[in-house]
């Protein structure tokens, strides 16, 4: 029911989500396709070396990074049955957006990928 008060109030963007509106961690956005995004005030770089030792702790396998023709950095990994991509976007020199997806065949797993952002932002943090 929650769900369906959301969607009729969310006015000119229906497929997105706030966290607190489902009950996640404040500040983290959730999009209907299992997509998760934060935006952090850090550069991208310190955003993307975070992201690598949040999975690194969290014991996901980091299979690559690149750069694709938007400016972004992409990093690929894996975690059991689990393809797993992060986005990370500069949006200023100091502020970077990530986003992340989980997914195991055509299904997505937002509890992984709202982990990973959420251990990026505990690294960040110093912790």
């Amino acid at each position: 029911m929650l769900l369906a008060v959301s969607l009729g109030i969310s006015g000119c963007d229906p497929v997105t989500l706030t966290a607190a509106s489902i009950g996640a961690g404040v500040g983290v956005n959730h999009t209907l396709g299992g997509m998760i995004y934060k935006t952090f005030t850090a550069p991208m770089q310190s955003v993307e070396t975070a992201t690598v030792r949040a999975m690194g702790d969290m014991g996901i396998k980091v299979d690559s990074r690149a750069t694709n023709e938007k400016g972004e950095r992409v990093i690929l990994a894996k975690a059991n049955q689990r393809d797993i991509e992060v986005r990370l976007e500069p949006l200023t020199k100091r502020t970077t957006q990530m986003r992340a997806i989980a997914s195991e065949g055509i299904l997505k797993d937002s509890a992984t990928a709202t982990e990973i952002v959420l251990q990026t932002e505990r690294v960040l943090a110093g912790g």
